[in-house]
């Protein structure tokens, strides 16, 4: 649990995919985010981290069906908002405008017969109807010199930007509203290292300067444990660790967490053989 104050509290959250044979995907989920924390949510791929995220913002599609638990947002005004219970325009508002989502594969989630201008300004429009146009148009360009991208490339289309702009202006349009909370589904994934490090260099910055809280989700552990605060360890619908960085990287108490972060190399020592997530060596000899 973390000492600060809390921004959301998850509890016991079930999500379970709906079919000729169910799958749980989330199993019972609890989670806290305090107030301008960063929690890393880490796992291997099909454990769960994004049906979570999209649990926890109410994005879930059939057949995935919530079946459990409870969502509830901490407003900086003392009021307690029940998430899962939101429907209609009061859900609406909620998105965006107290907590926004950087999706998974984001980049290619701008529409790309439209300019950056307007699908900035269509975020504006919609949650803050009676902004001038001139207000929009200025906050559309701060906006993105926020996030380290030229306001005169408002003008573009996606395609004339590279992946890191591209991704920069997903996180801006996330930032637009100023939330208190903004959940990151794997926002780095398709970007090479380099353009990697600048933008969570951003990221942190931002988070720094506007003291919003993230969820951030990967499967690369050594990113979170460069900027977590805390880490949450995720295995099969599970959380089965949940530490500071501090801990989860001296002191690991689940063999899944040990074996998570001995599957990346090191730049130093002897050569070890590659370890799946499943505890067997590459030759299948178990570890």
């Amino acid at each position: 649990m973390t000492t600060a104050e809390p921004v959301l509290t998850v509890r016991d959250l079930t999500v379970e995919y709906r079919g000729a044979r169910p799958v749980t995907a989330v199993r019972g989920v609890s989670l806290e985010l305090g107030r301008g924390e960063i929690v890393g949510l880490a796992g291997e791929s099909g454990c769960g981290k994004s049906t979570f995220a999209y649990g926890i913002n109410q994005l879930l599609r059939p057949p995935a069906l919530i079946t459990g638990g409870s969502v509830i947002f901490h407003d900086r005004d003392g009021t307690e908002i029940d998430v899962l219970a939101l429907r209609g325009r009061a859900l609406r508002a909620y998105r965006w405008d107290k907590a926004s989502i950087v999706f998974q594969g984001s980049m290619n989630s701008l529409n790309p017969v439209t300019r950056i201008s307007a699908q900035l300004r269509d975020v504006l429009t919609t949650h803050r109807p009676d902004l001038p146009r001139n207000a929009v148009d200025q906050r559309c360009s701060e906006l993105l010199e926020l996030v380290g991208v030229d306001p005169t490339r408002r003008h573009s289309f996606p395609h004339e930007l590279s992946g890191g702009m591209r991704q920069r202006v997903m996180i801006a349009m996330a930032l637009a509203l100023r939330p208190q909370l903004i959940i990151m589904d794997e926002p780095t994934t398709a970007l090479d290292v380099l353009v990697q490090r600048d933008i969570l260099a951003e990221i942190q910055r931002l988070q720094r300067e506007f003291d919003f809280a993230v969820l951030f989700i990967t499967h690369d552990l050594p990113l979170l444990l460069e900027i977590s605060d805390r880490i949450a360890i995720m295995k099969e619908g599970l959380v089965v660790e949940l530490d500071t960085v501090d801990r989860i990287y001296t002191a690991p108490q689940e063999a899944y967490t040990k074996t998570l972060l001995a599957s990346f190399p090191t730049l130093t020592g002897e050569r070890a053989d590659a370890i799946a997530a499943d505890g067997l060596a590459a030759d299948g000899a178990s570890r």
